[in-house]
């Protein structure tokens, strides 16, 4: 029995985050550039949206280049900035099709002109989509993002007695998605890397092996497995304590 025919449909996760982590050591196992990895990385994806959809899946946020990431080398970077252009450019019309809906996380002002544009365009053709919210996290870090806010509450001189963790949560890139219920890190790292931090607090985590180019749909329904034989406490005891 697969584990898509495990699962318990009625608790399938509302909001998945994917850190998606591997694509270097998948290339390097097949004596090619780290490149050549990012781009089996973008088939990947397509499938895991599909199946994100298929199962339900409200929000599905996967981390695509972090704040971070601006310090690999240049020739990695502008491909990772191409492959933006090509899967939005190759995958738009699908995508807008099957209900889709684009939203990112991230300070994508600070990218180039092209993904800024195809970003753009993929968030109005389907802003009124209302099937999985698929959000790239692009020039994302939390640590940036709660920066920001605070300079944002400053402006708009919210008073200390009015900032409590709702307020917050208003000001993040974050605010128009819930929190991730599930959070998935691939290639065997064990690190959240600036993703999500605040959003995470009661999350579940699930750290698996496969590297992000063979992370597939079995895959995925694995960890959601995993996640629906955990009991969900959000700091209260457990059932077996009661």
């Amino acid at each position: 029995m697969s584990f898509e025919e495990k699962l318990d449909l009625s608790n399938i996760p509302t909001h998945i985050g994917i850190i998606m982590d591997g694509n270097g050591r998948w290339a390097k196992k097949r004596f090619m550039p780290r490149t050549f990895g990012h781009k089996a990385g973008v088939e990947a994806i397509r499938e895991i949206v599909k199946k994100c959809n298929t199962l339900n899946v409200k929000y599905l946020t996967v981390y695509a280049f972090s704040t971070e990431n601006w310090t690999r080398p240049k020739d990695e970077v502008s491909v990772l900035m191409g492959l933006i252009v090509t899967y939005l450019q190759n995958e738009l019309k699908e995508l807008h099709e099957n209900n889709v809906r684009i939203k990112t996380i991230g300070d994508i002002t600070k990218l180039p002109e092209k993904p800024y544009e195809e970003l753009q365009k993929s968030m109005e053709t389907t802003k009124n989509n209302t099937g999985v919210t698929l959000t790239l996290a692009l020039n994302y870090g939390f640590r940036d993002d709660l920066a920001n806010a605070i300079k944002n509450l400053i402006k708009d001189n919210i008073s200390v007695e009015d900032i409590n963790k709702d307020t917050i949560k208003s000001y993040l890139y974050t605010s128009f998605m819930p929190d991730p219920d599930l959070i998935i890190r691939t290639s065997g790292e064990q690190r959240l890397s600036n993703f999500m931090m605040y959003e995470a607090s009661y999350s579940e985590f699930y750290f698996c092996d496969t590297l992000w180019p063979d992370f597939d749909s079995e895959e995925l329904c694995k960890a959601i497995y995993s996640y629906q034989n955990r009991e969900r406490r959000f700091g209260n005891i457990g059932k077996d304590s009661i």
